[in-house]
This record gives structure tokens, sequence and C-alpha cells, in this order.
């Protein structure tokens, strides 16, 4: 049912404020008031549902939770989510530069060094099934924390990595650390920001995790022309410990409420079987992934396609390719959210003050399904066929890196939206789904290219864009029928296994 922006569409429960209270005995109703609503018994905080009777998937906080944190530490705690959530991501692309380098010290070749990042984005979509469902448990901070000691250390032995085994082992085991930042940070937007707000503080976050990609192999070309690669590695340990210090003095606890109070009174083997369950992986999100193997596939191949083409020869040059993207993220993270959020607005006085959360998804399908494969087809077919010089490659690139940024965030929010129950789980299965596509565009773009060219290979990603618009499309058209059937499908099985438990 859609409801109303300022209201939560139903009689207000009594509800208990954060911290009052930690065993669910000390937030049941006092006896008196339970004849009053004897509906709900249960009332353990207004962001956990599954003790409830009533089932809706689209469910819709307290608008007060918002402003526990003031204005001014909501940006703090977005500049340092911002930061963080730059971390993995631009190991994921620093090292590109450095390929042939990496593969000459290790005596391979620079194919099996991208199956390293293949790896490391595989990795990146593992990582979520875990850190997602533990920061319900545990909270944002503490898994923060810990993620970002762990990154640290890891990136010191990938720098110090002796041989190529032990270059893979820890570069994948950077990967599933930096990857908690991704999701805990989305989680914790949600956790602060309303609904009309949160899709323009998601583009400032998603600003760190997009430029990343796109500056880090400039980054890397400038080291690695005047340094060794393993410098590049050092320089992420560096920026590894700033995020440690910063978490650890600056991130406040956001969730609303932890999950392990539901673990208490529990064996350790009950307790090990709930876990195991919460962190179920499993959910949908193909249009993230579509972006994400558009991205990696357009700045994997980059030295090994333009640096033929434009006759380059130093990493460097190469590598300020790559600052095109990367200034169409940083343009895009300017309006991309606030043009999300601008039409949710614009929706909800259309509907006479009903929010519903498929509206998001209208501010980005002109974006995927028309302005990114275009640049795509552009881009692939005029390297493949040697024409408009290396201006026309960097423009295509730039508006491509633009149209990513009003994308991305009404994707990621409107997950947010619809399970904000639930937001750190849904999340991470969106970046499960969405890395381990990238993986799969990282290892197969230059076997793809060297078979069927840039052009050809341009154009399938092309066509994957637009198909994963068309699905968004019949999302924003039937997503709401879609969410209620589910609701009556799990009100439905509540109802036939009450008799069997009373």
């Amino acid at each position: 049912m859609s409801q109303k922006y300022d209201e939560q569409g139903r009689e207000p429960e009594k509800r208990l404020k954060p911290g009052m209270g930690k065993d669910v005995e000390d937030q049941i109703v006092p006896e008196k008031s339970v004849a009053e609503r004897p509906a709900l018994e249960y009332t353990q905080s207004h962001v956990s549902h599954h003790d409830m009777h009533t089932f809706n998937s689209h469910t819709e906080v307290q608008d007060e939770v918002y402003d526990k944190i003031p204005s001014h530490r909501k940006t703090i705690v977005t500049a340092i989510l911002a930061f963080c959530g730059f971390l993995a991501p631009i190991s994921s692309t620093t090292v590109l530069s450095a390929v042939p380098e990496v593969a000459s010290e290790y005596a391979t070749t620079g194919t099996i060094i991208n199956l390293s990042n293949a790896l490391y984005l595989i990795f990146m979509g593992l990582a979520p099934c875990l850190w997602g469902p533990l920061s319900q448990v545990y909270g944002r901070r503490w898994i923060c924390i810990t993620s970002a000691v762990l990154f640290l250390a890891f990136s010191i032995g990938t720098a110090l990595a002796p041989n190529l085994p032990a270059f893979f082992v820890f570069r994948v085991l950077t990967a599933f650390q930096g990857t908690s930042f991704l999701i805990v940070g989305a989680s914790c937007l949600g956790d602060i920001y309303r609904p009309t707000e949160r899709a323009t503080a998601m583009g400032w976050f998603l600003s760190g995790t997009l430029i990343g990609p796109a500056f880090g192999p400039f980054i890397g070309g400038i080291i690695v022309t005047f340094k060794s690669w393993r410098v590049i590695f050092w320089l992420q340990s560096g920026l590894g410990g700033l995020a440690t210090v910063l978490v650890f003095f600056l991130l406040p606890e956001t969730i609303h409420y932890k999950r392990c109070q539901d673990l208490d009174g529990l064996k350790r083997k009950e307790r090990a079987y709930k876990i195991w369950q919460w962190t179920n992986p499993w959910r949908v999100g193909l249009a993230s992934s579509s972006l994400v193997w558009n991205m990696y596939s357009l700045l994997t191949p980059i030295r090994y396609v333009l640096n033929p083409r434009f006759n380059l020869s130093s990493p460097i040059q190469s590598g300020l390719f790559y600052i095109a993207p990367g200034c169409g993220y940083l343009f895009g993270t300017f309006f991309g959210g606030r043009w999300a959020d601008h039409t949710v607005k614009k929706w909800i006085k259309k509907r006479d003050g009903q929010r519903q959360s498929e509206d998001r998804l209208r501010s980005c399908l002109v974006f995927m399904g028309v302005i990114i494969p275009g640049c795509m087809l552009v881009y692939g077919w005029s390297i493949e066929k040697e024409k408009g010089g290396i201006p026309l490659p960097v423009i295509v690139m730039f508006l491509q890196g633009v149209a990513q940024l009003f994308c991305f965030p009404s994707l990621n929010t409107y997950c947010l939206d619809v399970m904000q129950s639930r937001s750190a789980e849904v999340v991470a299965g969106n970046y499960m789904i969405r890395y381990l596509f990238a993986a799969l565009g990282t290892a197969t773009v230059l076997p793809a290219i060297d078979k069927i060219g840039v052009g050809w290979f341009s154009t399938i990603s092309a066509g994957f864009l637009i198909v994963s618009t068309l699905l968004v499309y019949a999302t924003t058209i039937f997503g709401k029928g879609w969410r209620e059937k589910v609701d009556q499908r799990k009100a439905g099985q509540s109802g036939s296994a009450e008799p069997a438990s009373s």
C-alpha cells in the first residue's frame, strides 16, 4: 500500500526510544495497555519487523529517527564513508597501468595479472554475503573498524608479496575487507537520511566508489613511470591507515536496532544457525550489474586498446585517458543524486502526497537506456574504425561517467527504500551480483576484444544495458504490485502457521 510521505499510513504504534531496554521483556508494553492493542505484542524497534504478524516489504521508520544525528555530523559521516568507499574500488584498478611491470617481475603474462583483478572483483562480490548481514547483527561501527584494520594489514601484505601466489592471496583478502565499506556505508546513509534526502547523500558516497576506479589507473600510471609498482600498494596502505583513524574516532553507530539482541539466551548452535539464516545472500541487482560490467570492461583494456590505436608508449600517457570518466563521475556527483530526489518529490506531488518507491527509478531510465549505450557504441566503433582521433573517445567516456552518476544513486537508494528494515542485506546482495559481473567483464574483455574486436564487444555491452533498462522500467510500472503480492503470500503463510504453533 502506498503511504503518505509524512505519515506511517496506519495508527501510530507506541514504541520505545532507542536505548530503553535491551531485552524483549523490557520492550513489551505494560499489561494495562495490552488490552488496548492486542494485535501487536512485540515492538522491538521501528526497523526490525521479523516478529510482527503484518508483512510489508515497504517499511518506513518514524521521522524523528533521522534527527538523532545533527546535519553537520551527517555531512562528516557522509564524507568519511565516501573516502572509505573509495579504497577497495581504487585498488581494483590502480594496478591496471602497471600490469606489464607486475607480470615482468613475477615472470608471467598480462592475462594472468588481469586474472588477479578478476579474482579481486569476485571476492568483492562474495564479501557482501558476510559483511552486510553482520552489520545488521553487530552494528555498523565495529564492522567498519574491523574492515579498516584488516584492509590496512592485507594492503601491506600485497606490497611485500614475494611471489605470484602471495600476490594473489593478499589481493583477494584486501578485496574481501574493502567491500565492507561499500555495504555498510550505504546502510549508514539509509539509517540517517530521510527518503527524500537519501539519493543526494548516496550520490556523494558513490562518487568515492566510482571516482576510485577511474582515477586509480592514472595514479598507478604516474607511480609506475617513476617508481616501482609496489609503491602503489604502499600508498594504498597509507590510505587504509587514514581510514582506520577516521572511522575509529569520527564514525558513530547509526543502526537503529542490532539483531544480536535476538540472540540473547540462545545456545551456541542456535546462534550459529540464526546468523547463517541472516547471511543468505540471494537478491536481485541486474541493472547495477550491467553498469558495473560496462565500467570495468571499459576501463580494463584501455592500455591494450588505446596505446596501439594512438601510438602511446608510456603508462602515464594511457593513464591520462582514465581522467575522462573520472571527471564525468565527479561532475555527475553534483547532480545525479539531486536529480533522483527531485524526481521523487515531483511524483509525490503528482500522487497527492503519496510516495511510491518505484518512482525513484524513473530518474535513471534515459541515462541507462539511451545515453550510456550510445556512448559505448560511439567509443567502440570509433576505436575499431580509427575515426575521430583522441577527442572523441575522451568526450564519450566523460559523458558516460556523468550518466552513470545519474543511475547509481537511484538504483542503490531504491534498494534502501523498499526494504529499510534489512538495508545492509539488500545492499549486500546488490553489490554481490554487481561485482561478480564486474569480475566477468574484467576476465573476458581482453580475450573477447582479441576475438571479435572492441566495436562488437561495446555493442554487446550496450545491448546488456538496454535489456537491463527494460527490466528497470518494468519494475517502475509493476514493482508496487509485485511487492504487494509478496506481502500477501507472507501474510498467508504466517496465518496458516499460527494455529499449528498455538
